[in-house]
């Protein structure tokens, strides 16, 4: 009997490993061996043309740490995760309570809120150099109509970021929008009702029963708005380029700079173990922290 159980476990054993077997080989493959290769080719320089990476320890590190553009680049990433994070959580939750509600047209109101988050990076970056373009962009014509001086929007150092921030907060917010609405909808439909019949005004439902209940999804919402704030490429490629004087620079865009423009995959893969090790830093903390005083039930 016990040789036969013992068999039985094996069997199951062996079916589960196959079964996520193609989801493990992925994982390897695009996620584990990529991050473990960045960590190698940090340590040693290699540029376009090398045959074989020069051991160099911790130089490439120093060199970054030393240099005056990546501590711009990290400020200006920094910034700009300060600035959209929280926007684009709360635009989210107020598209969800919005849409949170039975109606007719429900869905293609959904479906509109949502729809920025499945445009091409090129269409949306269009949309938005016609808004921001200097003098015959939307934006300078409307000043221009009110009487005012045109901003040039994207060549000015202090404000190139707060525009993007805009755009990124226009773009997000309908992803994140999916997230509270599947979690206001998963709040009981009962203990609203009881509320409303205890006299409860909307605001004060919100307060004391559905912020406190959305705990859970604050926190994965907030990891996942973090993580998107630093993946930031595609838009600063078509609009900016960085410019002006690397103003619009943010920590992905230099990464690509410095492994497709300059070939300097050294620099570029540390450059990824610090944006890896930076994430990390926001989110695992969170999830020590509050997920203890965060009840699921």
């Amino acid at each position: 009997m016990k040789s036969k159980s013992f068999g039985k476990i094996k069997k199951e054993s062996l079916q589960g490993w196959m079964l996520i077997a193609p989801a493990l080989i992925f994982m390897i493959v695009f996620t584990v061996f990529p991050v473990f290769r960045s960590i190698y080719l940090s340590l040693h320089k290699y540029k376009l043309g090398m045959a074989v990476p020069e051991f160099v320890g911790l130089k490439n590190y120093l060199d970054l740490f030393h240099s005056g553009l990546f501590w711009k680049v990290m400020i200006n990433t920094i910034y700009f995760s300060l600035i959209t994070v929280i926007p684009s959580m709360i635009a989210g939750l107020g598209l969800a309570l919005l849409v949170n509600r039975k109606g007719k047209h429900i869905g293609f109101i959904r479906t509109a809120y949502f729809y920025p988050c499945v445009m091409p990076m090129i269409a949306i970056a269009s949309i938005w150099m016609f808004i921001y373009m200097a003098k015959n962009g939307l934006l300078d014509q409307l000043l221009i109509r009110i009487g005012m001086e045109p901003m040039n929007i994207l060549s000015d150092k202090d404000k190139v970021l707060p525009a993007m921030a805009v755009m990124y907060v226009w773009k997000e917010a309908g992803y994140l929008m999916i997230f509270f609405l599947s979690g206001l909808q998963g709040i009981s439909g009962e203990i609203i009702e009881a509320a409303r019949i205890d006299g409860a005004s909307n605001w004060r439902i919100l307060k004391k029963i559905q912020l406190p209940l959305l705990a859970p999804t604050f926190l994965f919402v907030t990891t996942v708005a973090f993580t998107n704030s630093f993946k930031l490429v595609d838009h600063i490629v078509i609009m900016t380029e960085g410019a002006p004087n690397n103003a619009s620079t943010l920590l992905l865009y230099y990464i690509y700079q410095q492994g497709f423009t300059n070939f300097n995959y050294g620099v570029s893969s540390a450059l990824t173990v610090l944006m890896l090790g930076l994430l990390l830093i926001v989110s695992l903390p969170r999830f020590i922290s509050q997920d203890k005083k965060i009840h699921y039930n």
